[in-house]
């Protein structure tokens, strides 16, 4: 799917390293009790059925163990009794850019937001800490009967059109990072487009932590009616802190007949951050769900798109950049789910580990043995910089029938010193050399990021590899 504006969102790492002291009107304090879900559905004057929502989720996750079987040496990290769960300084999402509080604005200021909407946005929200302080949409697009507003207003003004969905795409218990959100949530996004309606700009949101020891837990919903198309990208960025920094978000999209979305997402974490999220679209027949997804920064991200393949002719797409520096580990994949004949899918996934960082792909894809004509290709790269870099893969594809097929690649290679060196003959110094080689290899998926973002992660590259060498 193609669109027609391209975002001006500076991720250049440093931008993103700074924070302001703030007074909080709400704090649920620290660690996380019954006493916490209540404390969130007071001060959001929630209905009974999304409090009985929270409770069950805070006992599913506080039933559910960590996930042992991967990342779980990371894990071990995580105190989640020292987390503060929710934090708001009290304001509504402003819908004029006068009306932010000034130290909110000039937060986003700096991040470059406003200069973003007036250029190429047909949307914009931008989150800080627990709720969303500015969300505005262009007019036109309002017109045409598209919905773009935080899940707290969806559940309130569109009740019938966002319980219809929420939840289902991703349940409760899928997992206990999933859990966790749905005790805790609180901002995100949700998006209705109407049938045959196609956003021909993106719509974006920003997500920022300012606190230390605080947990961001925004829930995103996105449904694309019949025959409509929409454009959705994510950045992120939090401030470097000495102490741990939690997000654990869920994103579902929900795409019915021939409609298309594609989610785009950059995230430029700083080195205290989890990242646990879930990720997960539904496609019916004839639909399309892309994810475009760019993985940078964070302690460990935990992280697996996938999409449900449940009408005929649906199809599937994962793009994935992910690079892992010293301390990090980027714990990143795909999954899709085939439900339905002459479905198809795509996974391209290609991650870079700089000096001690690793990087893990991790994917899954399911054909049941009464589905035909159903195909998926997945290619899986990965790139070492240095001796002590680490690289694993782990594709778990599940095949069965006669009429399916399957094709399967996987590398691992590292820049050659023979490389380096010919590249300085030509006036490079080793940094640049590394760099350009590093951009070579991610070179095909960059091209699919809008063309902001595509120059920006080549900045971002070209900044990491100043330390890789020597």
């Amino acid at each position: 799917m193609s669109t027609t504006a391209t975002p001006d969102i500076n991720i250049d790492r440093d931008k993103g390293d700074f924070v302001y002291k703030e007074d909080y009107a709400y704090d649920a304090g620290i660690g996380l009790t019954q006493d916490t879900i209540e404390y969130i559905s007071d001060v959001k004057g929630e209905e009974q059925w999304v409090r009985d929502f929270r409770k069950k989720a805070l006992k599913i996750f506080k039933d559910k163990p960590l996930p042992t079987h991967w990342a779980s040496k990371d894990l071990d990290n995580i105190h989640f009794d020292d987390v503060r769960y929710y934090l708001s300084k009290g304001q509504k999402a402003s819908r004029t850019w006068d009306e932010v509080p000034d130290d909110v604005k000039e937060t986003f200021e700096r991040l470059g937001i406003p200069e973003s909407e007036r250029k190429y946005l047909a949307g914009v929200e931008a989150q800080f800490d627990s709720e969303a302080a500015y969300s505005k949409m262009k007019e036109e697009v309002s017109k045409q009967g598209v919905i773009f507003v935080g899940p707290h207003e969806g559940l309130h003004e569109h009740p019938e059109l966002f319980k219809k969905f929420f939840g289902k795409v991703i349940p409760i218990g899928d997992n206990k990072f999933s859990a966790l959100n749905s005790a805790c949530f609180s901002g995100g996004s949700f998006i209705y487009v109407p049938p045959g309606v196609k956003v021909k700009q993106p719509l974006q949101a920003y997500f920022r932590i300012n606190a230390e020891n605080f947990g961001q837990f925004e829930r995103t919903l996105i449904i694309a009616d019949e025959g409509s198309e929409v454009t959705y990208m994510e950045g992120c960025t939090a401030p470097k802190f000495d102490t741990a920094t939690l997000h654990s978000a869920v994103v579902e999209l929900v795409a019915l007949k021939d409609a298309k979305i594609q989610y785009i997402t950059v995230q430029n974490w700083s080195n205290n951050v989890f990242n646990l999220v879930t990720k997960r679209g539904m496609a019916q027949e004839g639909a399309e769900v892309r994810w475009i997804d760019c993985n940078i920064g964070s302690r460990l991200t935990m992280k697996y798109p996938g999409v449900i393949l449940r009408g005929e002719h649906a199809r599937g797409e994962v793009l994935s950049i992910a690079l892992a520096s010293d301390g990090q580990h980027q714990d990143t994949g795909a999954k899709m789910i085939h439900g339905a004949d002459n479905t198809s899918s795509n996974i391209i996934a290609k991650s870079i580990s700089v000096g001690e960082g690793r990087s893990t792909y991790r994917g899954q894809v399911h054909m049941p043995k009464h589905l035909k004509n159903c195909k998926n290709n997945t290619e899986c790269d990965a790139l070492l910089i240095n001796t002590n870099s680490r690289t694993d893969t782990y594709p778990a594809i599940t095949v069965r029938g006669e009429n399916n097929s399957v094709q399967h690649e996987a590398s691992v290679s590292k820049v050659s010193a023979e490389q380096i060196f010919y590249m300085q003959q030509r006036g490079l110094n080793e940094a640049q050399a590394m760099s350009l080689a590093v951009n070579g290899f991610v070179n095909d998926l960059v091209r699919e990021f809008p063309m902001e973002y595509s120059v920006e992660l080549k900045r971002l590259i070209d900044l990491e590899m100043e330390g890789s060498v020597g």
